[in-house]
């Protein structure tokens, strides 16, 4: 029988931290591999939400952490940490995405002066509320348009490193952190290189929907559910995170530059497919000029983001 365990933790002033990344931090949650966990999370800042005439709901844990919890450098809101016992500097956690689930009827959206891609064109605050109908799966715009929605969340992390300090919640890094990549929906796998004992694995900024590059800075943000499922894989050595989907392997770059970002998400995807098939690194290289897809994952958190993209199907032998 198996001895793995199902955990849930929620999102309450105890269990959550505020606009910043940090492996100072007290774990919430202690694990093992093979167990699962149900992770609330909230998302937001007070005067961000909907003014009552419009008549939505704010979940009771969210305004109870804007009361009690004091917000860092960043605006997002983790769950966690979670330490997973034997995860040692070197290895690599998997992070397995089981479901996620919507846990209110509502999302916002805002940008800001200094914000997003074209804030030149932008230089105004504006916030939007978006109804999130689960019954047809859409988001409704102010305007009326509609949205399909696919869940994910934007925050992915484990702790930096120790001697790295605290990090700001805004920028992606080799922890994971803020990708914002549409991709991770449910049924997808993320792989983030540990750099502390135990990982100390952070999650939240949940997304109902967002497009690639996510150009004014913000999805439609909401609060998640989700349930994850850890694994470890032992002294793997990888310094970026990967991730798969049912159907596709993902590679990601990060820089301030997206040549660079580019650059790197190109090189691991490379170096896996030669760990995957064992063909040469110039066949590999010809392969992903013909096979493999290169999408802007986010423009707007300093560092920019890169995914590359390949189908696992042409990786398969026999």
């Amino acid at each position: 029988m198996s001895s793995a365990q199902h955990h849930h933790l929620a999102s309450t002033p105890e269990t959550v931290h505020w606009g910043y990344l940090d492996a100072s931090l007290k774990p919430a949650l202690t694990i093992v591999p093979g167990d699962t966990v149900v992770i609330d999370c909230i998302s937001g800042r007070p005067d961000w939400m909907p003014p009552p005439d419009e008549n939505y709901t704010i979940l009771p844990d969210l305004l109870e952490v804007f009361d009690k919890v004091k917000q860092g450098t960043g605006n997002h809101i983790f769950t966690g940490p979670i330490y997973i016992e034997g995860a040692e500097v070197g290895d690599v956690l998997e992070v397995k995405i089981e479901d996620i689930k919507l846990r209110q009827d509502w999302g916002w959206n805002i940008f800001r002066g200094y914000m997003g891609t074209l804030p030149e064109d932008f230089p105004y605050f504006q916030r939007l509320t978006i109804r999130l109908d689960e019954a047809s799966n859409t988001g409704i715009m102010p305007s009326g348009l509609r949205v399909p929605l696919a869940p994910f969340f934007g925050q992915l992390a484990v702790a930096p490193r120790r001697d790295f300090g605290r990090q700001n919640s805004k920028e992606p890094r080799e922890f994971g952190g803020n990708i914002d990549c549409k991709a991770l929906t449910a049924g997808s796998t993320i792989y983030l290189p540990v750099w502390n004992p135990g990982a100390l694995f952070s999650t939240g900024d949940g997304h109902a929907a967002q497009g690639d590059g996510e150009v004014n800075g913000t999805a439609i943000e909401t609060c998640l559910t989700g349930r994850f499922k850890f694994g470890l894989h032992k002294g793997l050595g990888w310094t970026m995170p990967r991730a798969e989907t049912p159907e596709k392997f993902v590679t990601f770059g990060l820089d301030p530059s997206l040549d660079v970002a580019a650059k790197q998400a190109l090189r691991t995807m490379i170096a896996w497919i030669v760990e995957k098939t064992g063909i040469p690194e110039g066949e590999a290289y010809a392969l992903c000029s013909f096979a493999c897809d290169l999408h802007i994952t986010q423009t707007v958190n300093i560092i920019k983001g890169v995914h590359a993209m390949i189908d696992k199907s042409i990786l398969a032998r026999g």
